[in-house]
């Protein structure tokens, strides 16, 4: 593929989705504040809202805080549940005694906390009607999909393997988002069992989606600089979607700690873990991590039970400012993130790609 085609074909994607630049913020649960949407959207980008963890009114308030400042597009996410887990009272009580060596002590009904109501949230997104709502961790259901669509958005469904991206674009996904297991934060594996065994990387999972599908195709996981999205453009992606990329922009409002470390985060320094919440998901690979991959530490509870015994001790990591009890997610190309504002960057890696590709013909 020439470098001109793929230019072209980036920009004529943009375009439809309301966006002057195919460079897209992950809809990252937890570190999506609206002015690190703001600041992409403004630079020509897609916003983005992980919607995971924020209740209806919170989704319609974030969507409020964006639009009191641009009209431009954005993305909501949202996880598809899965079946209640099984309960294990005496792996629990490990693993709240294990805890208990991290931060404050856990209560016995910590991991009781059922995940927020998804059809009171897919209703509060549907309200809100952003250019595109997006899915992690498998497919909307027929009634949403239907939804959606007359409502004029989009559904961009995140993939993982080929055979996801086919059963995702056969239930009506206009975008398939492929994510590469260089990717921080959860692994969107619909069968969470298997997100250990089928971790793809981008840039084999890239160009076997492109062939595998017609619609058009995102690609995320890993990608942080110019390289990398005149890489992933060069697969056949339409548009690339960043996410520890952007977590080093002071809109994102991390803790210092965090952002801090990814910028000394080597590749081989993040790993996959169950440890924070029950569902592998990539981190910096953190004293935490580490005890809580022992031989003698407790396997963790299903999600979202193992969340929910983490809390005390994430909660006390961010008013601490300590890096090792932190939920620290970084992806593999952590140290290539740039501190510096959303908006510039977004564009600075846009004026680098064309650079680098113009370069390449």
């Amino acid at each position: 593929m020439s470098t001109l085609s793929a230019i072209t074909r980036a920009e004529r994607f943009a375009d439809s989705q309301g966006c002057r630049i195919p460079i897209f913020m992950a809809p990252m649960a937890g570190a999506c504040p609206p002015s690190l949407a703001i600041a992409v959207a403004g630079a020509g980008g897609l916003g983005a809202c992980g919607a995971l963890l924020m209740s209806p009114p919170e989704i319609k308030r974030w969507a409020e805080e964006v639009r009191a400042v641009t009209h431009a597009s954005f993305q909501m996410n949202l996880w598809i549940p899965d079946p209640s887990p099984p309960r294990d009272s005496k792996g629990e009580d490990a693993v709240r005694a294990f805890m208990r060596r991290w931060g404050p002590a856990v209560a016995v009904d910590a991991g009781d906390h059922l995940p927020l109501d998804f059809a009171a949230q897919c209703e509060a997104i549907l309200e809100v009607r952003p250019a595109v709502i997006s899915s992690i961790m498998g497919l909307y259901p027929p009634s949403i999909v239907s939804a959606v669509k007359s409502s004029g958005m989009q559904w961009y469904a995140t993939a993982t393997t080929v055979a996801e991206a086919v059963a995702a674009e056969q239930a009506g996904a206009d975008v398939i988002v492929v994510q590469g297991m260089e990717a921080g934060g959860h692994r969107g594996c619909f069968d969470a069992d298997q997100a250990e065994l089928r971790a793809v990387g981008l840039f084999s999972l890239l160009p076997a989606v492109v062939d595998a599908v017609s619609v058009p195709v995102v690609a995320t996981g890993g990608i942080a600089d110019a390289r990398g999205v005149a890489a992933a453009l060069l697969l056949g992606a339409s548009a690339v979607q960043i996410g520890t990329g952007f977590l080093r922009c002071p809109e994102a409002q991390l803790p210092a700690a965090w952002v801090d470390a990814l910028a000394h985060t080597r590749p081989e320094q993040t790993t996959l873990t169950r440890a924070f919440s029950g569902r592998a998901g990539r981190s910096i690979d953190t004293a935490f991590v580490q005890a809580a991959r022992a031989p003698d530490a407790p396997r963790p509870a299903p999600y979202p039970v193992q969340r929910g015994f983490t809390g005390p001790m994430r909660k006390a990591a961010a008013r601490d400012n300590d890096i090792d009890r932190m939920q620290a997610w970084a992806g593999q190309s952590a140290a290539l993130a740039r501190a510096e504002p959303a908006g510039l960057l977004t564009q600075a890696l846009w004026d680098e790609t064309l650079s680098l590709m113009a370069k390449a013909r």
